[in-house]
């Protein structure tokens, strides 16, 4: 019987989702599977792309978890794909590559002033609160007013986050130096822009709904953004996503901090719609203020500008306005849309559009940072079955021998971590958490993740 010997690189949910569904797919062959990671971990975006105070995201950990506990998969982690492991090795010792390596860098806003001091990408905040590995320990929480330019799950996370008191995160696995920083943060004031209306909002109810539930914290909304005109009305009739947020966004409406009004809370999380980024204004280089045009419904779910121009005092920003993903080492990608240019999870070449055999992809890197869990599993699946099917154009590797990424890995001084590693470190985690009585405590340097999968 043929032996399929896949590698996939990437072991976040797009990556694990597919080689779960090829090993239960009906199929003519043996399958054999290798998931490479570049961090000590697995998991990705859902170990490092999620706050902390969403505990369930455990339920999708545990789901994944599982696919990895059968055994039937192995695990090389603290691999980095282009450095301790190449496309032409891949080659030497698979039939085919699954790239599904997410996007983890923050999407461009191209308006004046971006860069100034102060201002931030979410996706690194992101990273910095979730204990990401590769990112500094240290984050300057110097700001009282905050603006976050974004209206999807992202930008709530972030303004969340920043409005909340640390000390409501202490039940959660929120690193050490994070709570420290946090509980020393002077903010009053999270300003989140967006330039569409109510009714077009990407992000989710459950996210929005989170944000209301925020202890000493008072929600502001205004007035003049629920003018609805015909097409949001149709919006909020006819999708219940929609009728849902506008029923918690009108539920603030009626508290006594509409339009700015003084409420009893130490903290204020605004939520400012038709709101177009212009500019972002610096004093001495530093972050001072945040110009933004109104804009106004035009009627078929978009929006145009109003020539209104207005500015508002902050001393820090961030944009979450989506992820992008990043170039891998001889694989054809996509600059502009931040993917690897393919067909339905087939990689094509640069310059002439043809598929390139044996390499496929699956997840954000395919599709670009668009859906939730459920897009990634259909995503997985258009992939593999492409692979299957393609047979015939596998690659034909030299030495295909299970034995050989081991040793190919040890010859280069690579420190790799496996499954059994995983659980060492994750045993360790949850064995520091019971100590301060929470559900996990995450270790954050590289080198520390590493020494304990290792048992070192």
């Amino acid at each position: 019987m043929t032996k399929l010997r896949l590698a996939i690189v990437g072991a976040g949910p797009a990556g694990i989702y597919a080689a779960d569904l090829l090993l239960k797919a009906e199929r003519k062959f043996d399958v054999s599977i290798d998931l490479f990671e570049q961090l000590p971990a697995p998991y990705g975006l859902v170990r490092y792309g999620v706050a902390p105070d969403h505990p369930r995201i455990k339920g999708i950990i545990n789901a994944l978890r599982d696919v990895l506990d059968r055994g039937d998969i192995r695990l090389f982690g603290n691999v980095r794909f282009g450095e301790d492991i190449t496309l032409d090795d891949l080659k030497h010792h698979y039939n085919a590559v699954i790239f599904a390596t997410g996007a983890v860098r923050d999407a461009d806003l191209d308006i004046p002033g971006i860069d100034a001091e102060g201002s931030y990408g979410a996706a690194d905040f992101v990273s910095w609160f979730d204990g990401h590995p590769d990112v500094p320990r240290t984050w300057p929480l110097d700001a009282r007013a905050v603006a976050v330019i974004g209206n999807g799950n992202v930008a709530l996370d972030v303004s969340r986050m920043l409005a909340k008191h640390a000390e409501d995160l202490l039940p959660t696995e929120v690193p050490a130096n994070v709570y420290d920083i946090l509980a020393a943060s002077p903010v009053t004031d999270v300003h989140v822009f967006g330039r569409r209306g109510p009714a077009n909002v990407k992000f989710t109810p459950l996210e929005l709904r989170e944000l209301g539930e925020l202890r000493d914290v008072d929600m502001v909304v205004y007035d003049e953004d629920f003018d609805y005109d015909q097409s949001s009305l149709d919006a909020i009739a006819s999708n219940k996503q929609v009728m849902v947020i506008d029923r918690v966004l009108q539920s603030w409406r009626k508290r006594p901090t509409v339009n700015n009004a003084p409420g009893e809370a130490s903290r204020r999380l605004h939520l400012h719609f038709f709101a177009g980024p212009v500019e972002v204004l610096a004093d001495g280089g530093r972050v001072s203020g945040f110009r933004w045009e109104r804009t106004r419904s035009d009627g078929e779910g978009g929006v145009v500008g109003t020539g209104e121009i207005r500015e508002l005092p902050i001393q820090a920003l961030y944009r979450a306005v989506g992820y992008f993903g990043s170039p891998l080492k001889d694989v054809p990608f996509d600059d502009r849309h931040g993917v690897i240019p393919n067909r339905e999870g087939q990689v094509l070449s640069h310059d002439s559009n043809e598929r390139v055999p044996g390499v496929y992809a699956t997840g954000w890197i395919k599709r670009g940072p668009v859906g939730l869990i459920g897009h990634t599993k259909s995503d997985a699946m258009e992939t593999v079955r492409h692979l299957i099917n393609d047979q015939g154009t596998w690659w034909q590797p030299a030495n295909p021998s299970e034995e050989a990424i081991p040793a190919l890995l040890a010859s280069r001084g690579v420190r790799w971590t496996d499954l059994q590693g995983w659980h060492r470190l994750d045993e360790h985690e949850i064995a520091l958490g019971e100590r301060q009585g929470r559900a996990r405590v995450k270790v954050v340097p590289r080198d520390e993740m590493v020494d304990i999968s290792r048992g070192e």
